[in-house]
């Protein structure tokens, strides 16, 4: 895993510096998939996600996960936010997964922002707008956290378009990687240019992540009148995106400690570590305050076959049964160029769904239209899902209705005794 992946995983940094009856039977279950909730619709989600064995459970009952991936929906338009939520609604989607950023250097420019904060162009070209969670306020001498409208007050508003829609969101408290500050812009606060561990070494930089999960934690929405804490929208936590401390008993240790002291927080909700976890065969899974494993998976990067990544995907939901823990593939892209792209997403998202050991996915990503009426263009990977009736487009709604179906099918089968 290298920053040159998470360039091109993004598609516009270019920029910047089944088989087929398979796939037809999928479309098929096109006419299963459920209607968009109206966003006028008020009712959230009521009960929090827990986890049972290898499954997500609600209520007692299997939630096997459908989701997406959106990084730029915290600091999107309002209009951006509800285009991304409606449309995952429209594939059949449960949750979507976002990051908390961005994150910049001082307001008066004398601790210097790393990417390009005042960069004017679409919200998924990394675009704010003037927005940010996180800065370093050099009268004080230590970070400062915005809950203005154009802070996390845009936090709020996403969280309770989503409990409308019944969407369930999992929530990174920060980034990795440096696109929209992260954890490089937090330990470029101390004039460090060490971007694998001193983030995560530093009694500094380990204060200012603490206080950022604490704000986070027990902030109030002030849509809502929520807790966060409080809030079932939220499904889980993640510690970070994907955090990659260097050596791995560095990683392995700040994520024990931080999950650890989120659990102290928040008894309601999930944590998870939201690494990559490929070239380290989810080494993390056996932490005890770790309620999942997750992993990310983009054949390109890893010179895989389509039908090497499906086998992988059956060896990963392997080892959540070993370790009793369910096991996310929260990111994973093909090229839309590729022409076995629609047959590929089909065979993938088949073995995840027929495998009772897996617990779900969370494509990456679903873009919307932008501002400016176009989709985002994206040349380099080509990994976005779009709303546009496209073939990979409608293999994933279909797919979403088939999963609950099949889950579904299963539970029942296993109430009456019957083969499904």
């Amino acid at each position: 895993m290298t920053v040159g992946w998470q360039r091109a995983k993004y598609g516009l940094r270019a920029k910047y510096g089944l088989r087929n009856a398979g796939w037809r039977v999928l479309i098929l279950a096109l006419l299963c998939v459920p209607a968009a909730v109206s966003a006028a619709d008020n009712l959230a989600p009521a009960s929090f996600i827990k986890t049972s064995g290898t499954e997500f459970t609600v209520d007692g009952r299997p939630f096997f996960l459908t989701g997406v991936n959106s990084f730029y929906v915290t600091f999107g338009s309002k209009d951006e936010v509800i285009r991304v939520l409606d449309d995952a609604v429209a594939t059949g989607a449960n949750a979507v997964r976002i990051f908390l950023q961005p994150v910049i250097g001082s307001l008066d420019g004398s601790t210097a922002t790393i990417w390009n904060w005042r960069l004017e162009a679409d919200a998924s070209d990394l675009a704010v707008r003037g927005m940010y969670l996180l800065s370093w306020d050099p009268r004080a001498n230590r970070m400062a956290i915005n809950d203005g409208v154009n802070g996390m007050q845009k936090i709020d508003f996403l969280i309770a378009e989503a409990g409308k829609r019944h969407l369930r969101l999992i929530i990174a408290f920060l980034d990795f990687w440096a696109y929209t500050g992260g954890a490089q812009q937090m330990r470029a606060w101390y004039g460090s240019q060490d971007e694998s561990s001193f983030f995560f070494d530093d009694p500094r930089t380990k204060r200012d992540y603490r206080t950022w999960v604490r704000h986070v934690v027990q902030r109030v929405n002030l849509l809502t009148g929520l807790i966060y804490r409080d809030d079932p929208t939220i499904m889980a936590w993640e510690l970070m995106n994907e955090g990659n401390a260097r050596p791995e008993a560095l990683r392995l240790a700040w994520t024990a400690e931080m999950s650890a002291y989120v659990k102290s927080l928040d008894s309601n909700h999930l944590v998870s570590s939201g690494h990559a976890n490929v070239s380290e065969k989810l080494s993390d899974l056996m932490i005890p305050t770790l309620d999942y494993g997750t992993w990310h998976g983009y054949p390109l990067y890893y010179n895989l076959t389509v039908q090497e990544f499906n086998d992988l995907i059956t060896e990963f939901c392997q080892l959540a049964a070993r370790a009793n823990k369910p096991v996310l593939l929260e990111e994973f892209g093909y090229a839309r160029s590729n022409r076995d792209s629609a047959d590929a997403y089909a065979t993938w998202l088949d073995t995840l769904t027929r495998d009772p050991k897996c617990a779900g996915w969370i494509v990456w990503q679903l873009a919307s239209r932008q501002d400016s009426g176009r989709y985002p263009v994206d040349e380099h990977d080509q990994f976005d899902i779009r709303n546009d009736g496209s073939a990979i487009w409608n293999i994933l709604k279909a797919a979403t209705a088939r999963a609950a179906q099949t889950r579904e099918a299963s539970r029942a089968s296993e109430t009456t005794g019957e083969i499904p």
